[in-house]
């Protein structure tokens, strides 16, 4: 029996149970461990920075507290539902590549509880989504189905930036589409958002190329190889930037455009000594978009 073989073994079996039981746990009840577990499993990091991105643009596009509370537990219930799918999806993957940041390969959690409450977000996800809007609850499903289909078949295919694209265009959209009235969003708002969605594909793919080819994965970035990714990496990113500069054209817009002109520039150039400063390049540009989507708020045309 192989890694992978081993791996997808399940909880159910010897070699299973051996890897996935934590120390300590009573079946039937969940442990701190199992808990502490779920928490990592659910990628706190961009589960906390999206939930935090559009409470802000709601707060910048005028919506009252109430609704900026529904839309960022709406939000905050569907990353949950993305993350934790994401954890249980790749589970024996992550076992057979011996990921030590995955608790389900550690044996922290197993993967059959992180499905469950992967499942249980996105029930609670769709009646917070729609109490927010009919359209704009929609709308936001719409980028979460995106994302579950990500996870459970588009990253091994050649579109596997489109969930992306769609998820992170979707939510300046829901948060728009639920003020009063329903206005529509502004289309470079979106726009920029997309295109920073296909950023934040390259940035979260690259680290791990080189573990997915080798488990079979091969979406547009593991195509495309770790050194292409590096130089490709801000391009989008920068695009968004210029998109939000001229949406509403003003010295700040025009400031941010040429930061991020230098930035990705110099990226680019540097990387070919250090192969880092590419990625942190576009991380700086993507901190640039964000901080331009939040001035300009999600509000309509």
């Amino acid at each position: 029996m192989d890694a992978i073989e081993r791996a997808e073994a399940g909880p159910g079996t010897a070699a299973g149970a051996e890897a996935r039981t934590p120390l300590g746990d009573v079946p039937g009840r969940w442990s701190r461990g199992t808990v502490a577990g779920l928490l990592r499993a659910c990628h706190p990091g961009p589960t906390v920075a999206v939930t935090l991105l559009v409470t802000g643009l709601a707060v910048a596009a005028g919506q009252n507290a109430a609704g900026t509370a529904l839309a960022a537990v709406a939000v905050l219930a569907g990353q949950l539902s993305v993350g934790w799918s994401n954890d249980a999806v790749d589970a024996a993957r992550d076992t057979a590549t011996h990921r030590g940041d995955k608790p389900v390969a550690d044996g922290t959690v197993d993967a059959r509880t992180v499905g469950v409450a992967a499942c249980a977000a996105l029930v609670l996800c769709v009646p917070l989504s729609l109490a927010y809007g009919l359209l704009a609850g929609a709308v936001h499903l719409v980028g979460v189905g995106a994302a579950w289909a990500y996870n459970l078949r588009l990253k091994r295919t050649v579109v596997s930036w489109l969930p992306y694209a769609v998820g992170f265009a979707s939510l300046p959209a829901f948060v728009t589409l639920g003020l009063p009235g329903t206005p529509a969003p502004a289309w470079w708002v979106v726009t920029a958002s997309a295109l920073v969605g296909v950023g934040a594909h390259l940035g979260n793919v690259l680290p791990d190329i080189d573990d997915d080819l080798a488990t079979g994965v091969r979406g547009w970035p593991q195509r495309l190889g770790p050194a292409a990714v590096r130089l490709l990496l801000p391009a989008p990113l920068v695009a968004a930037t210029v998109l939000l500069a001229a949406g509403r054209p003003g010295p700040l817009g025009i400031a941010a455009v040429a930061g991020a002109l230098v930035a990705a520039t110099g990226g680019s150039v540097l990387g070919r000594r250090w192969p880092k400063v590419p990625f942190r390049a576009a991380i700086l540009v993507a901190g640039v978009d964000v901080a331009l989507l939040l001035w300009q708020g999600a509000g309509p045309s």
